[in-house]
């Protein structure tokens, strides 16, 4: 009986699948994702996609995890900085194959509940990370106390509009527009 070996040729196999899933997933989206597809653009036969992901969602929730991409928050003590740096590397992020992906996923979550675990767990991460950046900025008296989910959005979703509508490239002066306006926002609300 022969071993499987971990870096062997099984783990390449099933690497250019999740490679080519969330390809096929950025551009057509995953209600049109089919197997035979996945496996021309993999190089393997159908049957390698079926064997070790006989469900689609499956699949496409294996892509994501894989490739989901990380956008770093730092922590350096300027709040507004560090939001601003936030959104340029989430507009780079959302302008890759993993990131247009990812949008596809967030747009057919309601139908693809397996495919919403994921998704969520990826946002549920990134807005820890806020969070904490946040929690660092209120005790510094930068900021009032605020939900970092609500701050998440408020930050990213002009973000993810812009770049899906993609007329324009997202630069520095956007992300700094953003963060000034949602911060400005929240300071004056808080009184």
């Amino acid at each position: 009986m022969t071993a499987r070996r971990p870096g062997g040729r099984t783990a390449r196999t099933r690497a250019r699948i999740l490679e080519a899933t969330l390809h096929l997933v950025a551009r057509d989206g995953i209600a049109a994702l089919r197997y035979e597809e996945v496996a021309e653009l993999a190089g393997v036969h159908k049957t390698s996609v079926y064997r070790n992901w006989p469900d689609r969602d499956e699949l496409v929730t294996a892509a994501l995890l894989r490739y989901s991409g990380t956008v770093e928050l730092e922590d350096t003590g300027d709040l507004r900085h560090d939001l601003v740096n936030y959104l340029v590397a989430l507009a780079d992020l959302l302008s890759t194959t993993t990131g247009r992906a990812m949008q596809r996923a967030i747009q057919s979550a309601r139908e693809h509940p397996e495919v919403a675990l994921p998704v969520n767990r990826i946002f549920e991460q990134r807005v820890a990370a806020l969070q904490q950046v946040v929690d660092h900025a209120v005790v510094r008296g930068e900021l009032p106390p605020v939900d970092g989910c609500f701050l998440a959005e408020m930050l990213t979703g002009p973000v993810h509009l812009y770049v899906s509508r993609g007329l324009h490239p997202f630069t520095r002066a956007e992300a700094e527009r953003i963060a000034d306006v949602v911060l400005a926002g929240l300071r004056h609300t808080a009184g």
